[in-house]
C-alpha cells in the first residue's frame, strides 16, 4: 500500500501576525510548529504500516523553514518526504494550495490512501483536503474519528457528524481528513531524530511540477483577504488576563452583585 500524508507547518497560534497590506500571514519569526492535527494523520499512517506492508510519503507546501515539519514526520517514522517550495507559491489560498499539492501527488503517485488533518490551526478552513480529493477524483471522507478496517482494496471508517457518528466503507484510493479523536500521536525516538537530521529533504518547485504561474500563489487564488483590522474596545475598560484573571473574575462578581441581589429581592416579594 502507498500512503501520502499532507503536513503543514503553522505559526504558534499565540504568535500569529497578519500583514495589514496583503492580508496574508507573516510566517517568519512566529514560532513555527507542525500543525497539531497533522500529527494524527502521521500516526494513522504509521499504525496502518504496522498492520500491513506500506510505504508512507509526506508532502508539505511552504517556505524553506517547513523542512523542519517534514523532518519531524521522518523522526516519527515516515519513509520519505518532499518539500514543495517556490516563491511563486506565496500568498496561495486554499484552491491554489490544493492545485499545487494535487500536482505533486500525481507526480509521485498513484496513492492508495491520502491522509490529512481535519484542518490547519492557522486557517481553520478544512478546505484543502477535500479540494485535493476533488482534483484527484477520489472519494473524500472528512471528520474521521476512527479507522475501523483497512485492506489493500477498501477502508471502513467512523465519521463524526452533528447528531452522532456514521460508518462508511469505501474502495481505495480515498482521501481522509482526521480529527484528534482518531489516535494519540507517538513521540519520535532519539535514533529517529538523528536519522531525520541527516536526511536531505528534496524540494519541488513550480517548474518541476509543470505548473503555470497564473495557477499558483496570489495569481491563482480566486479568494483574497481584502481587509485586516484589530477589534477595538468602544468604551473604557480594563482587561484582566494571565495571572490577573482571578482578580478580573472577582471584579465582575462585585459589579454584578447589586443586580443579582435586587432581582432576588423582587422574586422573593413576588412569591410572598
Amino acid at each position: 500500500m502507498k500512503i501520502a500524508v499532507l503536513v503543514k507547518q503553522v505559526p504558534d497560534t499565540d504568535l500569529v501576525k497578519l500583514d495589514p497590506e496583503t492580508g496574508t500571514m507573516i510566517r517568519e519569526d512566529s514560532g513555527n510548529i507542525i500543525n497539531p492535527l497533522d500529527l494524527h494523520a502521521i500516526e494513522a499512517s504509521l499504525r496502518i504500516k504496522e498492520s500491513m506492508e506500506a510505504t508512507i510519503i509526506a508532502f508539505s507546501m511552504g517556505p524553506p523553514a517547513a523542512e523542519e515539519a517534514l523532518k519531524e514526520a521522518i523522526a516519527m517514522g515516515i519513509d520519505n518526504a518532499y518539500l514543495i517550495c517556490d516563491r511563486r507559491f506565496a500568498g496561495a489560498d486554499t484552491l491554489a494550495t490544493a492545485i499545487v499539492l494535487s500536482k505533486a501527488l500525481k507526480k509521485f503517485g498513484p496513492f492508495d490512501l491520502i491522509l490529512a488533518g481535519e484542518k490547519a490551526v492557522d486557517g481553520e478552513t478544512g478546505q484543502v483536503g477535500p479540494e485535493i480529493g476533488a482534483l484527484l477524483g477520489v472519494p473524500v471522507f472528512s471528520y474521521i474519528s476512527k479507522i475501523i478496517e483497512i485492506t489493500d482494496h477498501h477502508i471502513v471508517v467512523e465519521r463524526e457528524v452533528e447528531d452522532g457518528k456514521e460508518i462508511w466503507k469505501s474502495d481505495l484510493p480515498s482521501l481522509l481528513t482526521l480529527t484528534k479523536e482518531v489516535n494519540e500521536p507517538r513521540l519520535p525516538t532519539l535514533n529517529m531524530k538523528k536519522k531525520a537530521r541527516r536526511l536531505e529533504i528534496e524540494t519541488l518547485g513550480c517548474d518541476f511540477l509543470e505548473l503555470s504561474d497564473t495557477n499558483v500563489g496570489l495569481k491563482g487564488s480566486p479568494t483574497r483577504v481584502v481587509k485586516v483590522s484589530t477589534p477595538k474596545i468602544a468604551r473604557d475598560a480594563v482587561i484582566y488576563e494571565g495571572k490577573e484573571l482571578e482578580k478580573g473574575i472577582r471584579k465582575v462578581i462585585e459589579l454584578l452583585r447589586p443586580y443579582l441581589e435586587e432581582n432576588h429581592e423582587e422574586a422573593h416579594m413576588g412569591n410572598s
